[in-house]
């Protein structure tokens, strides 16, 4: 597979990576067995990054993960983060982040993390604060690269002032476009971009049902574009781009992320499934070649994005 250079300071993977999380979170129950076998085949078919958060499962998906790469992780870019509380509040104080590296690093069976990223601003810390924290790991060689989630341009630029920023990781898909805003202080400043969600959690794969037909604690069920009015909308942007993907002998999946691929050399999706198939198909995206009538194509039938919130209520992150 090709590889992308994301950020300034050397971090190099996948053109396409792996999202962790739904081996252990928002995607109904899992089976650890069947995660670590995708995540070794997706390493198989060339992927090198591999995304996780204490976040997901408090450890139990690290520990996933690590067992997962054990054999390879010299070859590979491990990534996870910090900044939640067990009750889904914020906290990033210095104190908080050594705590949540430590636990990290012993999920993981590792000895360095490749990709620190603050999962969510605290408004309550600052971020130079939190930039500083991480300096401090990447100066004793405990991380090598500082990434952030959900941020805006001036946290951005606040945290790279004191430690370069690699890479920003935030939801971006043909469905959520919100966050090209943010692009032209990516641009200036050098930092890649790894757009989480890149399938629009799994509606642009052509199977989404409505809300109410997942299993219970699927996020799916409460998500705004699974829900009546928007759910129909939805399904004929999706069908309409099937046929797109169609007519070029590829799925709506990996028309999808071609066309993300295609918005930058420095962005580097993480596509997550707990299936082989599912896998193969993401990783098939990186050879698919959009042309300009395709792009056209691609704007009438969504020009700026689904139908429906990101998320229910006030879950939406504001960016600053």
């Amino acid at each position: 597979m090709q590889t992308r250079t994301l950020g300034q300071q050397g971090l190099t993977t996948s053109a396409i990576g792996y999202g962790a999380m739904g081996i252990s979170l928002a995607y109904g129950s899992g089976d650890e067995q069947e995660g670590v076998a995708t995540i070794q085949r997706a390493h198989d078919l060339g992927v090198t990054l591999f995304d996780t958060a204490e976040l997901y499962g408090w450890g139990e998906n690290e520990k996933v993960v690590g067992r997962a790469v054990k054999d390879f992780r010299d070859d590979i870019v491990i990534a996870t983060k910090f900044g939640f509380t067990r009750d889904y509040g914020q906290d990033s104080r210095p104190d908080h982040i050594r705590e949540v590296l430590d636990n990290s690093l012993r999920y993981l069976g590792v000895d360095h993390i490749d990709v620190l990223y603050q999962h969510r601003v605290d408004p309550n810390v600052p971020i130079e604060d939190v930039a500083g924290t991480v300096k401090e790991f990447i100066d004793a060689g405990k991380v090598k690269y500082f990434g952030l989630s959900e941020a805006g341009p001036e946290t951005i630029r606040r945290a790279h002032a004191v430690q370069p920023v690699s890479v920003l990781q935030t939801e971006y898909s043909l469905f959520e476009r919100d966050v090209e805003s943010i692009f032209p202080t990516l641009t200036e400043l050098g930092i890649g971009f790894v757009p989480y969600s890149p399938l629009g959690r799994g509606f642009l794969t052509g199977v989404a049902k409505p809300a109410g037909q997942y299993e219970e604690g699927d996020m799916r069920n409460t998500d705004p574009r699974w829900q009546p009015g928007n759910f129909e909308k939805n399904v004929a942007a999706t069908t309409a781009l099937s046929d797109l993907a169609t007519s070029k002998g590829a799925t709506v999946a990996q028309l999808a992320l071609a066309w993300l691929l295609a918005q930058g050399e420095h962005i580097v999706p993480i596509p997550g499934t707990r299936n082989a198939t599912r896998l193969e198909e993401n990783v098939g995206a990186a050879d698919l070649v959009l042309t300009a009538a395709d792009f056209d194509r691609i704007a009438e039938i969504l020009p700026t994005g689904g139908f429906g919130a990101r998320y229910a209520g006030d879950m939406t992150p504001v960016w600053h």
